[in-house]
């Protein structure tokens, strides 16, 4: 059946981003508006992203992931290294990713480099989660074909059983990722669909920052 969705609808009024207003850097923007986000309330996981990969068949694909750390070098989130997820990233390492905040009708939207973090790091922080998150990593053969969620529920419990008293080892299959920006782009949702974008290019090591029409 067709549906005509036209009579969606609705005017941008909840804020401003000007120039003159927004960070030099883009990460302390970043961080600005997310404390924002988190203090205004209306979103159950304000650090929800999407991640768009280049697969393996040379077509695009996107899902959410959790973003998991910030700091100046980029955007670390943790995942199975074989999944479709990374066979995409070894085949091609580059991805955007994005969030959406309809709270304060905004979003933002980044492009970088992507690389494994150390090992180190991904230990740490494997061993900081729910023992059931940790066992889950070893479950699931993510992007696999199952025959049934009973695979996963019968793998469980097993685990369960052998690490009962045990130290949960983080797989080599499982660990974190940093997204490198060169280019993050915050928008702001506007009346009349005038909206405000600003982007920060990577230019040379030195951040640009410029305005883009809505």
């Amino acid at each position: 059946m067709n549906r005509d969705l036209h009579d969606y609808r609705k005017s941008y009024e909840k804020g401003e981003l000007l120039l003159e207003n927004s960070a030099a850097n883009p990460m302390d923007q970043f961080k600005a508006w997310f404390k924002e986000v988190e203090e205004a309330g209306g979103v159950a996981e304000p650090n929800a992203m999407t991640v768009a990969t280049l697969g393996i068949d040379n077509f695009p694909k996107s899902r959410i992931v959790l973003l998991k750390e910030l700091d100046e070098d980029g955007f670390v989130f943790y995942t199975n290294y074989t999944s479709e997820k990374g066979e995409s990233i070894a085949h091609h390492n580059k991805v955007g990713i994005s969030f959406f905040w309809p709270n304060l009708e905004r979003q933002v939207i980044i492009k970088g480099g992507i690389e494994k973090v150390t090992a180190e790091r991904s230990d740490a922080y494997f061993n900081a989660r729910p023992k059931d998150s940790k066992l889950g990593a070893w479950v699931s053969d993510q992007s696999s074909v199952i025959a049934g969620r009973e695979v996963l529920e019968d793998k469980m419990k097993e685990l369960k059983a052998a690490y009962e008293n045990k130290d949960i080892p983080r797989p080599a299959h499982w660990g974190g990722y940093i997204v490198k920006p060169v280019s993050i782009e915050f928008w702001q949702g506007r009346p009349s669909r005038l909206h405000d974008r600003i982007r920060y290019r990577l230019d040379n090591g030195k951040w640009i920052k410029e305005r883009l029409a809505s």
